[in-house]
């Protein structure tokens, strides 16, 4: 109370720089991102892909695991993020939304993007330079809140069919 903006400001981009440089110096050997900058950017992603804590050492490791293969990281939050900067939406992906070219969009993008697409939290940070250790390429909501995880496009299908039976019943 009584904080003006810019100190507030200042104290956010203090702790997050001092939580980065902590997550930093105890990340996992041999990650595919190489700055703690690239490590900001996959974290505000994770982010923005769940809101259920326990999943994001796993949504991490799909990320990674498509990065390394290398393969799109398809994320809706960064179509949506490349579209309008941080608002939501308001309404479903379209086709065309997908299919628009930005800086963000990872649907049309190789690798990450140029940068975050939100202020990710401590969590996140740590689970993308600690991922669990999985073969996920693969995942969708499955109705609770959280995500199914998938290795292969035939799961990865069978998921989204009880996905789509979910929405039906919605």
């Amino acid at each position: 109370r009584g904080e003006t903006r810019e100190a507030v400001l200042r104290r956010m981009q203090t702790a997050m720089s001092t939580t980065l440089a902590e997550a930093w110096a105890k990340r996992a050997p041999g990650l595919v991102v190489k700055t703690p900058q690239e490590a900001l950017v996959l974290a505000s992603i994770v982010e923005n892909e769940t809101g259920v804590p326990h999943e994001r050492p796993q949504v991490a490791s799909l990320f990674i695991n498509r990065l390394n293969k290398p393969m799109r990281l398809q994320s809706d939050p960064t179509i949506v993020y490349g579209i309008t900067r941080g608002v939501p939406l308001g309404h479903g992906l379209r086709v065309s939304e997908i299919a628009q070219k930005t800086e963000w969009n990872t649907y049309q993008v190789d690798g990450l993007p140029k940068t975050p697409i939100c202020n990710p939290g401590r969590e996140s940070i740590k689970a993308v330079l600690n991922p669990a250790q999985t073969n996920y390429i693969y995942f969708v909501a499955d109705g609770s809140g959280g995500h199914a995880f998938a290795e292969t496009l035939g799961e990865h299908n069978a998921n989204v069919s009880k996905w789509r039976e979910i929405e039906k019943q919605r």
